[in-house]
């Protein structure tokens, strides 16, 4: 099956299947409230930089797809709705374009309606490892990108038939990529997440940000489940359509090592704080934008408000006048995500007193 066509069938399936996995870790997590804030609602600043790039909400629509002619508009309307609202969005794995000149227009668009705003071009592991930084930089090229995400995708390669199922040389040929290109690298989960240890691998490769995409959100072994034949490689996919380290658990593994972008169950502006609040910079989310982005730029600019006053909201009831100052309020973490930070061995003083780390 070639890769276009491989796009419009993950695009039909997330559409129309139950595809999620279950439990992200914020369901462990509570804000304390604050029945006096002292705030005044109207002078809440949600604005934040991303490597240098104002946004006016700490949020990204995720990468999504790309390459299929009937991707074009989904795109289009999405670069629409980032532009007018200035925040920011990664474009779905290039490799369509790259191969086919033919639908490259499918990730240019975003560029094209989306002048300001801050995009990050994106690019498989196995394709870095293969074809090297001249890979990367046609990406790059493609969507006049701010960023390059690399994403490490390798629990939805060994599930699919046609999967690269190769990791060999991934740490030389994301250190060759991040001290050649002239922007910055974000290395990228796709939903199974980034560990402590990782993410300071990444980070000796010279990588500049995380994107944890952890388990809770889109699970890809569960959307490889519904394109494998009846068989052996099909039931193996559902055994592992909850694999992975929750995106909450993520965040609290990397937060302190390099800057955080969380994805992955992301659903609500609750949870968007939620992910800042564990030490992300940045939320970010796919999956409830597909729907709005099939219909119009108007459907997506609605879905991204329904995020951003979320967010807005959960400052003005923790008494928080910038939204990195959820890096500081007091939150209640229970449950596997508590267990999970003493498992680690964090410093539960520390990690309560500082969440971040700066781009």
């Amino acid at each position: 099956m070639t890769t276009s066509r491989r796009k419009l069938d993950h695009i039909n399936i997330c559409l129309n299947e139950r595809v999620e996995s279950n439990y992200t870790g914020f369901e462990d997590v509570m804000f304390v409230h604050n029945p006096l804030p002292e705030v005044d609602y109207g002078d809440i600043d949600l604005e934040v930089e991303l490597f240098g790039k104002k946004m006016k909400a700490p949020f990204l629509i995720a990468s999504m797809t790309g390459g299929h002619p009937d991707t074009y508009n989904i795109n289009k309307n999405l670069a629409i709705a980032v532009e007018n609202f200035g925040i920011g969005m990664g474009v779905g794995s290039q490799r369509a374009g790259i191969e086919d000149e033919s639908v490259a227009d499918t990730f240019s668009v975003v560029r094209e309606y989306a002048p300001n705003a801050f995009i990050y071009a994106n690019v498989g592991l196995p394709q870095i490892i293969e074809r090297g930084i001249e890979y990367a930089e046609k990406a790059v090229e493609m969507i006049d990108a701010d960023a390059l995400a690399i994403h490490l995708n390798f629990l939805q390669e060994i599930v699919q038939p046609e999967g690269d199922k190769s990791a060999e040389g991934g740490f030389s040929a994301i250190r060759e990529v991040a001290s050649e290109l002239k922007i910055p690298v974000i290395v990228k989960e796709t939903g199974a997440g980034i560990s402590r240890e990782v993410a300071f691998t990444v980070r000796e490769a010279g990588v500049k940000a995380i994107d944890a995409g952890g388990k809770g959100g889109t699970s890809w072994s569960g959307v490889e489940v519904y394109r494998v034949d009846e068989g052996v490689m099909r039931d193996v996919a559902q055994d592992f359509w909850d694999w992975g380290i929750p995106t909450a658990f993520s965040i609290v593994d990397c937060h302190d090592i390099l800057p955080v972008i969380a994805t992955g169950g992301i659903r609500n502006g609750i949870d968007a704080a939620k992910a800042i609040a564990l030490g992300a910079k940045i939320a970010s989310s796919a999956l409830p934008f597909l729907k709005p982005a099939v219909e119009s730029p108007e459907e997506v600019e609605k879905r991204i408000g329904y995020f951003v006053e979320g967010i807005k909201k959960v400052l003005f009831l923790t008494g928080c006048e910038h939204v990195y100052d959820l890096h500081r309020t007091h939150v209640f973490i229970s449950g596997l995500l508590r267990e999970w930070i003493e498992f680690r061995e964090i410093n539960f003083f520390e990690f309560s007193r500082r969440r971040f780390h700066d781009f």
